[in-house]
């Protein structure tokens, strides 16, 4: 398949490694720039670091990293742990994919009332703050990265999706969903994108597009890249041209 990658790097070109692996062909064209806020953690003492991306691990200030290397260390999901355990981590502990299996397993793991530091980004859900303070946790949210909407459809994006050298597109957040439609949108090219087959992380991520009146094809039944590229058909003849 020919497969658009909307999402922001570093993913993005780990993604269209994997695919071009799988033998599809990848167009890595994000939406969304990450950059970081410059924002630091308080400099007091926190039963646990949650994270809830691997963007958010990645932004974590040096001596951030050093000062709160050895305390239970909540990451979102695989991906996210180890990148935490790269940047030196002792103890970190995978949640299942998404914000309410990390909050369920900070309460399996910590005594209410502890305090936690949250790493989030600056477009962020209610969860995984609403369950914890619910549950009588105390939580310290500092925004480390933001995602930057792109100023225009990237050019090899609108020059594919115009001559119909697309086939599908993966799609890994709800805004990059909604970005990758509306710059489509934009550049007059909405019946294309809406013409492409659709693979979405999870649910949640495929609202925009439902929202919009476009069909998501298929959505994993856990919020995990493996399940999401396990749902592509198997490479065929053609590729991206």
């Amino acid at each position: 398949m020919r497969i658009w990658v909307a999402r922001p790097e570093p993913g993005a070109a780990r993604t269209g490694a994997r695919l071009a692996a799988l033998g599809h062909r990848p167009l890595v064209a994000p939406v969304l720039a990450v950059e970081p806020t410059g924002i630091g953690l308080p400099a007091e003492a926190f039963a646990g670091l949650i994270l809830t991306s691997a963007n958010a691990a990645s932004a974590l200030a040096p001596e951030d990293r050093a000062r709160l290397r050895t305390i239970a260390t909540f990451a979102v999901g695989a991906r996210t742990a180890a990148v935490a355990r790269a940047l030196g981590f002792a103890d970190v502990r995978a949640a299942e994919g998404d914000a309410h299996a990390v909050a369920r397993l900070v309460r399996e793991s910590l005594p209410e009332g502890a305090h936690l530091v949250h790493a989030a980004g600056a477009e962020r859900k209610a969860e995984p703050a609403a369950s914890l303070v619910a549950a009588g946790y105390r939580l310290t949210v500092r925004e480390l990265y933001a995602a930057q909407v792109v100023a225009r459809l990237p050019d090899t994006a609108a020059d594919a999706l115009a001559a119909g050298r697309l086939d599908g597109a993966l799609h890994y957040s709800r805004r990059s969903a909604q970005t990758a439609h509306d710059l489509a949108n934009a550049a007059g090219l909405g019946g294309a994108f809406g013409d492409l087959t659709h693979y979405c992380l999870s649910a949640d991520v495929a609202v925009p597009l439902v929202t919009a009146g476009v069909a998501v094809h298929f959505v994993p039944d856990r919020p995990a890249e493996d399940a999401l590229l396990a749902g592509l058909p198997a490479p065929g003849p053609t590729g991206f041209r």
